[in-house]
């Protein structure tokens, strides 16, 4: 999901960051690629990779648990799982940017860490500005975000049942 975000915000993979990315996703999302192309640059390849891990994690733990029919709600557990995935790194992202922001040391890894957390930073900046110089904007984010991933995870632990 990381890389198909990079992508998606046009985030040089030149950095660190990027060929991390590169180099733990490559083994998987180039053999997708031949067979999913991007289409208007948007990496389908790189979310069917997420998507197929999720759905192989899910599909492990159905058989540990040895839950037995109602193989046909796998694929919505790993959508949901997917969700929170998205969700937690959302949250993950948006800490690190607001602890990065207290220091003023410019770097690679946190002009990549800015290009990826501003562009979901700035509608809720739109709606509450900086008061007196601090931004509660990530704080206001990350509970709003604890509050959807609780509603995914209501979601997905009434597929189990």
């Amino acid at each position: 999901l990381l890389r198909l975000y990079m992508q998606w915000q046009r985030v040089p993979f030149g950095n660190p960051v990027g060929r991390l990315v590169f180099a733990l996703t490559d083994w998987l999302i180039l053999p997708l690629r031949r067979a999913i192309p991007p289409a208007r640059a948007f990496d389908w390849a790189s979310l069917v990779a997420a998507m197929l891990v999720q759905l192989v994690q899910y599909l492990v733990l159905w058989i540990i648990l040895g839950a037995g029919a109602g193989w046909a709600w796998l694929p919505w557990l790993a959508l949901f799982g997917l969700l929170r995935v998205a969700i937690t790194a959302t949250m993950g992202l948006l800490i690190v940017h607001a602890v990065m922001s207290w220091t003023q040391a410019r770097s690679q890894i946190s002009d990549v860490i800015d290009r990826l957390a501003v562009p979901i930073l700035r509608p809720v900046r739109r709606l509450l500005p900086p008061l007196g110089g601090v931004d509660l904007s990530p704080l206001v984010l990350i509970v709003l975000l604890q509050v959807l991933l609780m509603v995914v995870g209501h979601l997905q632990v009434s597929l189990w049942r």
